[in-house]
């Protein structure tokens, strides 16, 4: 029979837990996957890969093995064993699957199964990672408003703010580092079919020439919201580690939601700082936002 789906606690900034070990599962790298009924670790989305694995120590016993890797895992009905990560042959959260979380470490016995595990996740890093992943959606949300003029139509799609929603029409890839967010957009035809324009019309300058107004635009939107202390919160509709999860803030304009399965800040007065900045490539096709967070 499938494991259960994993519950996990990391949506409400868990960085403990204790949880009786269900299985160990050997990687083909070598490694060993551990698997607990519940735990704080976020391990890497095999869908969308934007915010890298908690990392930390895994208890058994009192002997203590490094959680090197945390990655995601799903066994389907048919019983043909573990798959893992983009060998997922599968939707996320297709019901008919168990969704898990996989402790990736070094090496560790088969007889723990059935026995506790203290779960410790490295709090520093986490907190870093959260920082740039609330960063990433506050860069979001201001990019949104500072782009807003040069669109020639409705889009269809807008923020929480009623702006199109540049972030994700455009959006090419996300990435989070304990330094940063780096969100790359593409500028392609695609775009501009939907009403995007950058090169210069009407009174409004091309892009690339109003680049150093539109990063003073959204920095100095960011710092407001920072200033603001805003509190943040993921809301769920349950704890399995498949749930639809939303990023919530309470903004100056109006509550913001994104949907979103990574970590995050309780409230932006866990910054000092917020700032990006905006690269566009030689040929215009290509806008990068690197949003650096410094914590208070």
């Amino acid at each position: 029979m499938p494991l259960p789906t994993t519950h996990v606690s990391f949506p409400a900034g868990a960085v403990t837990g204790t949880s009786p070990i269900l299985a160990v599962h050997p990687l083909a790298d070598g490694r060993r996957a551990v698997v607990t009924e519940a735990t704080p670790f976020h391990p890497l989305d095999h869908t969308w890969p934007d915010q890298p694995a908690d990392l930390g120590v895994l208890t058994v016993d009192g002997v203590e093995y490094p959680v090197v890797d945390c990655v995601t895992g799903a066994e389907g009905p048919a019983g043909d064993g573990l798959h893992v990560g983009a060998d997922i042959p599968v939707r996320r959260g297709d019901e008919e699957w168990s969704w898990l979380v996989l402790h990736v470490v070094e090496t560790i016995p088969d007889e723990v199964v059935g026995k506790a595990a203290e779960l410790s996740v490295d709090a520093e890093r986490r907190a870093l990672l959260s920082a740039s992943h609330t960063g990433c959606h506050l860069l979001a949300l201001a990019l949104n408003a500072a782009l807003a003029p040069r669109w020639r139509k409705d889009p269809g799609r807008a923020d929480a703010f009623g702006n199109p929603d540049f972030d994700s029409l455009a959006m090419a890839s996300s990435v989070m580092d304990t330094e940063a967010s780096t969100d790359t957009y593409r500028l392609g035809k695609s775009l501009r079919k939907k009403g995007f324009t950058a090169e210069a019309a009407d009174e409004l300058p091309s892009l690339a020439d109003a680049l150093p107004a539109l990063t003073d635009a959204v920095n100095a939107q960011l710092a407001a919201w920072v200033t603001a202390d805003a509190p943040v919160r993921i809301e769920v509709p349950g704890p399995e580690l498949t749930a639809r999860r939303r990023w919530h803030c309470e903004l100056p304009a109006g509550a913001a939601e994104i949907f979103c399965g990574g970590t995050h800040l309780h409230h932006l007065g866990e910054l000092a700082e917020l700032r990006t900045e905006l690269r566009l490539s030689e040929d215009g096709s290509e806008l990068v936002a690197i949003t650096r967070p410094k914590r208070a």
